[in-house]
């Protein structure tokens, strides 16, 4: 089965922390909009999504979604998630202490379904790749494939903690 293979979360390397670090500095220097981009997209492509979002579950529009206050303190949110663990990459029991708030607040809180956090670090990896071209190497997309798969593990492991049954 598919969701095993992401149960198992390959070591991210001093060096591969290095680069995270380096290309996340430069995307969190644009949080908001990169943030913005990133739901945007990943309502556009995965609109199932938008159900656990009743301030905007019934926007289609790119657009709207943009001017929405309400997807723009989201997109903080999730990009102040992120920048933590990437601060911390060195504090693993941070990094699993951080992403366990988070997957048990959106299994038991939100109730989302875990896959759609594999489905956000995926859009999130596109989105920085395109927008962050010149600093997204063949070894920065290994780097934050790792880290993809780092948060993913731990979310669902949060999961799995608190009981989800799908």
């Amino acid at each position: 089965m598919e969701i095993e293979r992401w149960e198992r979360s390959e070591e991210i390397s001093d060096a591969e922390k290095k680069v995270i670090q380096e290309t996340w500095s430069r995307v969190y220097a644009n949080c908001e909009d990169v943030g913005v981009s990133i739901l945007i997209r990943f309502f556009v492509n995965f609109p199932s999504a938008k159900q656990y979002f009743s301030q905007f579950k019934h926007m289609d529009d790119p657009l709207e979604m943009e001017r929405s206050l309400q997807l723009r303190k989201h997109a903080r949110r999730v990009m102040g998630a992120i920048n933590t663990v990437v601060e911390n990459l060195n504090d693993s029991e941070k990094v699993s202490s951080v992403l366990a708030l988070v997957g048990k607040a959106h299994a038991l809180k939100h109730k989302v379904e875990p896959i759609y956090f594999k489905k956000l670090t995926g859009v999130m990896l596109e989105v920085i790749a395109e927008e962050y071209a010149n600093d997204f190497t063949p070894e920065a997309h290994g780097a934050w494939t790792k880290m993809r798969t780092l948060i993913y593990t731990h979310v669902t492991a949060a999961y799995k903690e608190v009981g989800w049954a799908q």
